[in-house]
């Protein structure tokens, strides 16, 4: 005669988890497709974008469209800035910021985000780094004025905000634009 133990809820997890089942209804999100190509932006205008913006060592530098890092690193490394933060959907792109990240000795005042720039809360920023279309930056628009404290400065190389927002200054740099925006 064959008897039959009922079955804990451990084995039955771990039935369903080497089934392939738990693992599958668990796994985080995939994040939808980039919504430009990464374009490095040349080291004289994340200088100058950081400077327009008075980087020092009280901000908090959000770097939407972070790229290879390149901005937030340079915002800690040569700015002071008191902390800095990356964010990028795509996974490549956090993985160099991660080695670049390594290689910097920038530590933990900087860190870098797989996420989508426009669900990832920015609030705590005091200067937000764009390199993204003017289509992207007016889409930001209205995420920006809602999170963002007065004060608070925007930077954007190449593309403005269209009608939407009249940048307080705009400078030219290697042949590029770089505008900046303060929030009332």
């Amino acid at each position: 005669m064959i008897r039959l133990r009922r079955a804990t809820p451990l084995v039955m997890l771990s039935s369903l988890v080497l089934a392939g089942l738990v693992s599958a209804q668990t796994a985080a999100p995939a994040l939808r497709s980039p919504d430009v190509i990464f374009v490095p932006t040349a080291p004289e205008v994340v200088d100058a974008m950081l400077k327009l913006a008075k980087v020092g060592p009280n901000d908090v530098v959000y770097d939407l469209g972070s790229g290879d890092g390149r901005i937030p690193i340079a915002a800690v490394q040569k700015y002071n800035a008191k902390s800095a933060t990356g964010i990028d959907i795509d996974p490549q792109r956090i993985k160099e910021a991660m080695a670049n990240h390594a290689k910097s000795g920038v530590g933990a005042r900087v860190r870098f985000l797989n996420q989508d720039l426009f669900t990832t809360p920015i609030g705590e920023a005091t200067v937000v780094t764009l390199y993204l279309l003017q289509s992207l930056n007016e889409k930001l628009y209205p995420k920006l004025q809602k999170e963002l404290k007065p004060g608070s400065r925007v930077v954007s190389q190449t593309f403005s905000m269209g009608s939407l927002w009249e940048p307080t200054e705009t400078i030219q740099v290697e042949g590029r634009n770089v505008y900046l925006w303060i929030v009332k």
